[in-house]
Order: structure tokens, then sequence, then C-alpha cells
């Protein structure tokens, strides 16, 4: 079984929570093709696989920022306070979710993890190289600044000689 979800589509998935990027347990149930309730089931039955840096559950203030960042007043009527799962727990619900379409989508999302940190590795090497270009600009700056300290100098001393001479000393 093919699953072709654009990268796009799970990236608009992963956020950013206690320096973290984490998917919603209700966004992995939709992409799995499983009910929220049945996703957490299966991750309650297979607790000893998923410990804190692999899954936690969100504060209330969490929450509702998500919610204020969705923009929207209602988000399923829930009961309970989504959990989210790390990179490593999405790795590690493919082996709690056994159907194709899991394991498949599962490969995807591991494929978008794997992009976002190629990309951010990439980002940093541009940064640095900007932060190398910027001092270079800085120190020839510098001796721009230098070289026109001299020149002026320079025309000042120039100037003292061509004074024209009156006789007097």
């Amino acid at each position: 079984m093919e699953t072709n979800l654009p990268d796009e589509r799970i990236i608009s998935k992963i956020y950013r929570i206690r320096g973290h990027k984490v998917m919603l347990d209700s966004d992995l149930a939709l992409l799995y093709g499983v009910t929220t309730s049945n996703l957490n089931k299966a991750v309650q039955r297979n607790s000893k696989r998923f410990p804190e840096d692999f899954m936690f559950q969100l504060t209330k203030q969490e929450f509702e920022t998500l919610m204020f960042q969705f923009g929207t007043s209602s988000w399923g009527g829930r009961r309970k306070l989504s959990y989210v799962f790390t990179e490593l727990g999405v790795a590690m619900l493919s082996s709690v979710l056994r159907s194709d379409r899991a394991v498949m989508v599962n490969i995807q999302i591991m494929r978008v993890f794997a992009k976002i940190r190629h990309l951010l590795e990439s980002h940093q090497d541009i940064l640095k190289t900007l932060e190398e270009i910027q001092k270079k600009d800085i120190e020839q700056d510098q001796q721009i600044l230098l070289i026109f300290e001299y020149l002026k100098q320079f025309e000042q001393i120039r100037k003292r000689s061509l004074k024209p001479w009156n006789g007097r000393k």
C-alpha cells in the first residue's frame, strides 16, 4: 500500500513545544487513519515504550496556545489534554500501530523529520558563512577608514607644504 502524503501536510502538523519538534496525537491519528482514542489506547497498552522524551501530555496553557495558533474556538471537544510525540515517539509508534498505512505514513514522517534536520543544519552553515562575511566586511571597513584617515593627514601635510612663502620666517 502506497500512501503519498505531501511533505507540506506533514510539516504543517509539526510544532515546537518545550524545545522539541512534536506532533499531536490527533494529527497522527488522522494521518494513520485511526481514531485518536485508538492511537492513545495502543500507546497506553505499550506505555513502557514511551518515556517522557518520546511523548508527553500538554499542559492546559500549552493546549490553549495551540488552539490560539489554530485560530479556532472549538477543537473537537476533547475531554483530555492532547498527547504529543517527539520524533523518537513517532518512530516508536510504528511498533504499536501495525497497519500497512501506519507503516507507510511513519516512513514518510521520519523522512520529513530528516529533511527538517538537514535544512536546519544547512541554515546554520549559511548563518555561519554570513557571520564570517560580516566580520570580513567590518575589518575591511576599518581598513578603509584607516586609509581615509591617512589620506586626510597626507592632504594636511601637503597643504602646509604648499602655503605660499611670504618672505618671513
